[in-house]
């Protein structure tokens, strides 16, 4: 329920409808201690319930490029649609402040819920650049304040990892998998959780992570590990060496043997005469095991112990008992060598089985690659020339290790109807003061020209009318546009009252769908790994003035003694 002053309390229906965070960890003790002190203050001068407006952004996209994927805003939906301190929590913090703190505080904090916050954001998913918020959050300014650092949190991590797979996919090309396999590399469980979840909304396409696949429902994807394969010493050790065949048809009593004959077959071609020797039997016997397992999802690790001179091999004549069944193999995953090489021969040996043995599609074998790929490693395949069809990426993935944060920051723009702004010696970290709205100016061959914002309530820009955009703070930075299509960005995802509309939260399928498209739509120029040309951030001439009004009238004037 939610009171509002002068009159009768009306039914909240958004709590019901919005499920808890996803990580039970996420409560309102997860802030930082400075939080609470402020709280108390702004509780103690009488100003706790004074109007607030907060923006969160960023000041500069990661890893070198000119763009960021905006992720984790359903989490903090999430959150705040849920945020109630217990006795427990509050027993806590009680003890945590200083006893000098009156009781009454204590019975403040047990009252305040989020019925009175109000949250404008970019759609989840979205293409989004430095300077403009990606968050708005107005509200009385103890409770945003108590915000803070959980909506800093959830955003921080959430888009620095989606914009990684984005730039992975983009390096790997429309056509590869991509699949995340980060979870035993991931700081902690959250984050292998978290990076699965957001690397598919990013452009991968599945995850190893089973717990990431019951609750995103993300698609799931895995074989074996080198420890499967030396499990086994010889073909000796498969008891049950029946299967049937894929129409159930028949049944072949002893699938073992027949794998032999497949490998003898393969070893005297006129072919592939003198390619390899002997094999490895007990790879042989734990491949063979492994289709007998999965006869309909073999996919073998081909790089125990040789690749080219036992692993195709074994993997093949598996493949091609399987074939004599109705079963169609999946493929082979390199976990380790010269991946464009051993990719490209693999290729070669599969066409040559194709031809050899009348075999329609065996040249186009599924092969993975997986060990420690980045994006310069995806990308130096590229120069060198694969034939790899699918990426298992993991630690450089999830770590994010090129870069260890996004930044994100949360600004005070605006408090009682007041302006205000942030200033530093450091242009980058002055801040854009007052509530604003923002705006992405299209141009006439379809991609973004310019993001623009503007004070609240100036009107917006109109198609095919001419707009002065003006960089924030260098005079000399501006530019006439005329848009063809203006896309207003943010949108009201948690409204300051239950009877006003809100945006719904997408499914992820939907917000991954919106990343793609959004990333497709970004000039070529922009997207580029080295040298990306920086995409155009301004504010309107009205706001650009007023920026800078408020700079001199809060700057204090120096003395030359």
């Amino acid at each position: 329920m939610e009171e509002k002053a002068n009159g009768p309390k009306v039914e909240d229906n958004r709590r019901s409808v919005i499920a808890g965070p996803t990580n039970p960890m996420v409560t309102p003790l997860l802030t930082d201690q400075y939080q609470f002190t402020m709280a108390y203050a702004y509780w103690k001068a009488g100003k706790n319930n004074e109007r607030a407006v907060f923006d969160l952004f960023f000041r500069k996209n990661p890893f070198g490029g000119e763009y960021t994927v905006f992720a984790g805003l359903e989490e903090c939906i999430r959150f705040i649609a849920n945020f109630k301190f217990t006795e427990e929590e509050i027993a806590f913090v009680r003890a945590s402040l200083p006893n000098t703190c009156e009781d009454g505080f204590y019975d403040y904090l047990r009252g305040i819920d989020c019925s009175d916050v109000e949250v404008y954001a970019v759609s989840e998913g979205s293409v989004v650049f430095p300077k403009v918020p990606l968050m708005r959050v107005e509200g009385p300014i103890a409770v945003v304040q108590l915000l803070e650092t959980p909506f800093v949190n959830l955003i921080n991590y959430a888009s620095l990892v989606a914009t990684n797979a984005a730039r992975h996919r983009f390096v790997a090309g429309k056509s590869k998998l991509l699949l995340e396999f980060g979870l035993r590399r991931a700081q902690g469980p959250d984050g292998g959780i978290g990076a699965s979840k957001y690397c598919y909304i990013g452009g991968f396409d599945a995850t190893s992570n089973v717990a990431a696949g019951r609750l995103f429902g993300i698609p799931l994807r895995g074989t074996h590990s080198h420890a499967f394969v030396s499990s086994f010493m010889s073909p000796d050790e498969i008891i049950d060496k029946s299967l049937q065949s894929c129409d159930s048809s028949s049944t072949c009593e002893d699938f073992v043997s027949l794998v032999q004959t497949w490998l003898s077959k393969i070893k005297w071609s006129h072919s592939l005469c003198g390619i390899f020797g002997e094999t490895n039997q007990s790879e042989l016997a734990a491949f063979t095991s492994y289709a007998l397992a999965f006869p309909t999802n073999f996919l073998a690790l081909v790089d125990t112990y040789d690749v080219m001179r036992s692993g195709i091999p074994n993997f093949c004549a598996v493949a091609l008992a399987l074939n004599d069944l109705g079963h169609k193999a999946v493929g082979i995953r390199l976990d380790s060598g010269d991946l464009a090489y051993l990719s490209s021969e693999a290729r070669k040996f599969f066409c040559t089985i194709e031809k050899e043995f009348g075999v329609p599609g065996f040249g186009k074998m599924n092969i993975t690659a997986s060990n420690d790929l980045n994006e310069e490693t995806l990308d130096a395949l590229n120069k060198q020339g694969h034939e790899v069809d699918a990426f298992g990426i993991g630690t450089y993935l999830v770590t994010c290790y090129a870069q260890a944060a996004l930044g994100c920051v949360f600004k005070l723009v605006e408090i009682n109807n007041q302006p205000r702004i942030k200033l530093s010696e450091d242009v980058s970290k002055v801040s854009i003061p007052c509530k604003k709205r923002c705006y992405r100016l299209y141009g006439k061959e379809g991609y973004p020209l310019v993001d623009i914002m503007t004070g609240e309530n100036e009107p917006p820009p109109k198609v095919a009318e001419r707009i002065l955009c003006r960089h924030p703070f260098n005079e000399s930075k501006r530019a006439y546009v005329v848009p063809q299509r203006v896309e207003e960005l943010l949108k009201c995802f948690w409204p300051a009252s239950p009877d006003k509309a809100r945006e719904e939260l997408p499914p992820l399928k939907e917000i991954r769908d919106r990343c793609i498209k959004q990333l497709e739509q970004m000039r070529p120029d922009h997207m580029r790994r080295l040298n990306p040309t920086p995409y155009k951030v301004s504010v309107s001439a009205k706001l650009y003035d007023f920026i800078h009004f408020l700079w001199l009238n809060e700057a204090p004037v120096g003395e030359l003694q």
